[in-house]
């Protein structure tokens, strides 16, 4: 699937990994990826994780995904989050969601375009975000398509089963 809508969940600039994935909650046992989704952004926004519908989709600032190396991309996912956009973040978490499975784009201007709770429809193949609460339109930087293949084989594990 190359084009999603839903509800918008936003925000700030430096959304570390840490904060997608306290400390506290996941380092401190073995937690699955189920267990573990309960507490994203509970150190940024406690409840959050109770609120998000699958469909739902992430909207940040700059630099989202800064900070430790941790993935979060599988817990965003199993919450259902269908993409994540924001102004600009680390290569890093950019890439971790990329081989996740889960669509992410760039979109300088985002954090402007919309509110949290706008619905928006996003075409990661061609970069167009429409706000289709306020009737906009704006346009990311489309994804390679080598990224495109790794998101539509759902990851880069089965991309590269596939091929191997």
């Amino acid at each position: 699937m190359v084009v999603f809508k839903g509800k918008v969940w936003k925000f700030g600039d430096n959304i570390s990994t840490d904060l997608m994935m306290p400390g506290f909650a996941v380092l401190a046992g073995k937690l699955t990826v189920e267990e573990a989704k309960k507490w994203c952004m509970y150190s940024n926004r406690p409840g959050w994780a109770e609120q998000v519908r699958p469909g739902d989709i992430l909207v940040a600032g700059k630099n989202l995904g800064c900070g430790s190396s941790r993935n979060p991309a599988p817990i965003l996912k199993a919450l259902g989050i269908s993409v994540v956009i924001a102004e600009s973040m680390a290569r890093i978490f950019f890439r971790n969601c990329i081989n996740s499975g889960l669509p992410v784009l760039i979109a300088p201007g985002i954090s402007a375009f919309v509110d949290e709770g706008n619905e928006i429809e996003v075409n990661i193949e061609t970069g167009e975000i429409k706000n289709l609460t306020k009737g906009t339109t704006m346009k990311a930087k489309p994804l390679p398509d080598f990224m495109m293949e790794i998101l539509k084989e759902g990851g880069i594990e089965p991309y590269l089963i596939k091929r191997l």
